[in-house]
């Protein structure tokens, strides 16, 4: 796995089971990977896992349960959310890029649509 050095190293791991929540490759009330399983696939230190795992937590994301391991969050609302904040800060991070290129907001929309009716 290739981290990013400009970034903590478990909040990029926060980050890409995020994704893979949203993404729907980990699904409602699924178990994570053990810690050392996870440490294991990305190549860092299992306190580094055990750190992301307990972020997510904190976020009500994923829960655990003593002896069973750590799962994703069962309730339809906190994944909803998780998925509309990704959208947004995706949103965001393309909104910002564009207008480095030179676009302002007001010109965007037509870009977009422009794309779509393109079929790219």
């Amino acid at each position: 796995m290739n981290f990013d050095s400009g970034l903590p190293i478990y909040i990029q791991i926060v980050e890409i089971i995020k994704t893979r929540i949203a993404t729907g490759i980990l699904k409602r009330g699924e178990k994570l990977p053990s810690v050392r399983d996870m440490a294991t696939e990305l190549k860092v230190n299992p306190n580094t896992i055990q750190r992301s795992y307990g972020e997510l937590e904190r976020e009500n994301v994923v829960f655990t349960q003593r002896g069973m391991g750590t799962f994703v969050t069962e309730e339809e609302s906190i994944l909803e959310e998780l998925k509309g904040n990704m959208a947004r800060e995706k949103i965001i991070s393309f909104m910002e890029d564009m207008e480095r290129l030179g676009y302002n907001r007001d010109e965007i929309p037509a870009i977009i649509k422009e794309t779509i009716l393109e079929g790219k």
